[in-house]
């Protein structure tokens, strides 16, 4: 019988190759507030808007985060949203086989009205699109996972997860799924301990494969 019935994705370095992008957007925010840390934009890869707020533009910066807010709402509408190489088609081949698909991303409701302006196909390729506004806990707690999970009527163990963050693959894991680490932001070797594959896109996986995966772990 078929376990694997659920595959549960992330966005930015995930489904888009967005992740130089926001390289660049955070480097210049960095390089203007934090120029002691010259390493600071790529140390933030993976953390929520909150997060990086609370731990690097409190105190005397936190007056400035309605300014970098708005400069990266602006930012994200003008963003080009490409698909990972093979997403498409694997995706297509994931609900060809009648697997359930959903987005679980920490960007909020108007980012993704940025991505639908751009592909009007998007919400046809899931079930479901969770985002920051649907959980009261960030990665890496589980809670975003396990909504999704139950969202779609399907059990942890059905589920693989598909991330690139550090903070991703901790939810996914603390959530008792199957985990696909994609190196598109983080080297392979550094999340490999987080995954149980890693892929650098989606030109070598497939909907067999990652059946494979789940009835391997019994």
């Amino acid at each position: 019988m078929k376990k694997f019935k659920a595959a549960l994705f992330d966005l930015d370095g995930v489904v888009f190759d967005t992740e130089p992008q926001y390289t660049e957007f955070w480097g210049s925010q960095c390089l203007e507030f934090h120029p002691d840390k010259p390493n600071l934009a790529k140390d933030i890869k993976g953390q929520t808007l909150t997060q990086i707020y609370d731990k690097y533009f409190s105190g005397e910066l936190q007056d400035k985060q309605e300014l970098i807010t708005e400069r990266l709402n602006d930012f994200e509408r003008q963003m080009q949203f490409e698909y990972i190489r093979g997403f498409e088609k694997f995706i297509s081949d994931l609900r060809y086989n009648g697997v359930k698909t959903a987005v679980v991303t920490s960007s909020n409701i108007p980012k993704m009205n940025s991505v639908y302006a751009i592909h009007q196909e998007f919400e046809s390729l899931f079930d479901t699109i969770l985002t920051a506004e649907d959980f009261a806990e960030s990665k890496p707690s589980p809670d975003c996972y396990l909504k999704a999970a139950a969202r779609l009527g399907v059990r942890t163990e059905e589920c693989i997860v598909f991330e690139d963050s550090f903070n991703g693959l901790k939810s996914g894991q603390a959530a008792g799924m199957t985990i696909v680490g994609l190196s598109t932001t983080n080297a392979a070797a550094a999340i490999r301990p987080y995954s149980d594959i890693v892929i650098s896109d989606y030109t070598d996986i497939s909907f067999s494969k990652c059946n494979e995966m789940i009835e391997s772990k019994g």
